[in-house]
Order: structure tokens, then C-alpha cells, then sequence
């Protein structure tokens, strides 16, 4: 095998690795792959790395490194089916940054934020030929999680002031759908309780989007105070000599208000 064994490797090295990888004698794993068997990978290590960014250091340079191999491997196979290749990647994304920045590449003046993601926007609609809002909601890509895809959505229509003024009503919608939610559950009809919980889910995003708030990280972090505090739980029913399996959902309920009171 023709590979030079380094102390430190850069892109190019890591190309021709997947290269290796991909070719003939390589690794059966990585030859069976396609673009339609990449993407759970893909979005695997792009949630890593949202874990990992919060960590810093080496530990994101890890997971950047295993979110890169996602995108090698599929430059990989575009290369071998000869639809495009890595560069043309790197190609593409040079010249839409340099297009979308006019302000940095060419004479446009935006001096704030706001004004950078208003002509972001501008640019993207002339590109993909968007000329209605409902055209830029279903340029909303139907694979990121459904929550964020609402918030999305929710944000364009509120772009031409189809939104409350205060977050007031956007609380009673969520009251109110709940309440259609019990309504679906007394029918017991499947198919209404799954339409209805979707509502009251759009209603609770809206509500995060109104405050700011992305809807996917907030519920991530509930996800990660419900797994510390039912840890907290089981630790201290151990500690009492106690299985869950045996307590009552009251004894369980007082430890959770304990784990709470003490800030977990």
C-alpha cells in the first residue's frame, strides 16, 4: 500500500485516506457504503458535535474530524460515480460565501447583523428562485428536526408581520391546544391525538421562537435535567435501600422535588 506513516496529517493526507479506504483492498465496511447509508451518520456526528461544542478543545476538533470523514466519504463517492468531487465541494461554498458577502467581498454596506442576514436572504431567494414566503417555508430542508423546521417556518411568516404582538398569545395557543389534546385522548382516536399533540408542539415552539429561544437546545437541556435528576433519584433509593421497581410513584415524586430543591 502506497502511505506515508506521518506524525501529523493535513487535508489532503485525509482525502487520500478515504480514498484508501474506499478502493480496492480497503475496508469492506467503508466500500459498502452509499449516500443513502451515510445519513444517519451524518446526522449522528453533526449532534456530537453540538455536544462537543460546548466542551471546546480537542474534544470538538475530535468530533469536527468525524463529521469531516462524513463529508470525504460522500465527496468520495461522487468522485467514484463521477458526479462531483471534494473540490468541487470546496469550490461551490468558496464562491457562495464570497457571493452572500458582498458586504465583505464587494461594495454592499451592512454594518450590523441583522442587515448581513436580511441580505443573506435576499441572496438565497434570487439564487433558488424563491418569489413567495410559502416558497421560502418549503426551502425549509424537511430533514432537520421538525422543531427548529418550525421555528424556521414560524420565523419567515412572522417576516411579513404575521405574528402577535406579545408573547401573551402565543401561551394562550399552547393552553389551547393542550386542551384540544385531552379532547383527542377522551375520543381516543390515534390518529386526532398525534395531529393534536403536533399542534400543541408548533404552539410550544412559537412561543420559544417569540422569546428567542431555539426550541431543539431547550428541549435538550431538559432531556439532560430529567436524566440528572432521575439519576439523583435511584442514587438516593439505593442509598435507602430501596429498588424503584418497589416504590410508589409518590416516594419517587418527593425525591425528584428533593433533587430539584438542591439545584439539579
Amino acid at each position: 500500500m502506497d502511505f506515508e506513516f506521518k506524525d501529523r496529517y493535513d487535508i489532503n493526507d485525509f482525502l487520500k485516506i478515504t480514498s484508501i479506504l474506499r478502493g480496492e483492498g480497503g475496508c469492506p465496511w467503508d466500500r459498502e457504503q452509499t449516500a443513502d447509508s451515510l445519513k444517519k451518520y451524518v446526522l449522528e456526528e453533526a449532534y456530537e458535535v453540538i455536544d462537543a461544542c460546548d466542551a471546546g478543545g480537542m474534544k470538538l476538533a475530535d468530533e469536527l474530524g468525524d463529521l469531516l470523514l462524513q463529508i470525504t466519504m460522500l465527496s468520495q463517492i461522487g468522485t467514484e460515480e463521477g458526479s462531483f468531487c471534494f473540490d468541487d465541494v470546496c469550490d461551490m461554498i468558496s464562491k457562495k460565501m464570497i457571493l452572500r458577502h458582498p458586504h465583505v467581498f464587494g461594495n454592499v454596506k451592512a454594518e450590523t447583523s441583522e442587515k448581513v442576514l436580511d441580505n443573506w436572504e435576499k441572496i438565497k431567494r434570487k439564487e433558488r428562485d424563491i418569489s413567495t414566503v410559502t416558497d421560502s417555508m418549503c426551502d425549509v430542508t424537511k430533514g432537520m428536526p421538525a422543531m427548529l423546521r418550525a421555528y424556521k417556518i414560524q420565523h419567515k411568516a412572522s417576516k411579513v408581520g404575521f405574528d402577535w404582538d406579545t408573547v401573551s398569545p402565543c401561551i394562550d395557543k399552547v393552553h389551547e391546544e393542550a386542551d384540544e389534546v385531552r379532547g383527542a385522548i377522551a375520543k381516543g382516536d390515534p390518529k386526532e391525538i398525534q395531529n393534536e399533540i403536533g399542534d400543541l408542539i408548533f404552539a410550544v415552539v412559537n412561543v420559544a421562537r417569540f422569546q428567542g429561544v431555539n426550541p431543539e437546545l431547550a428541549a435538550g437541556m431538559s432531556n439532560e435535567k430529567f436524566v440528572k435528576r432521575f439519576a439523583y433519584i435511584e442514587k438516593k433509593a439505593k442509598s435507602l435501600g430501596k429498588k424503584l421497581e418497589d416504590m410508589t410513584l409518590k416516594e419517587m415524586d418527593k425525591l425528584w422535588d428533593e433533587a430539584k430543591s438542591i439545584g439539579i
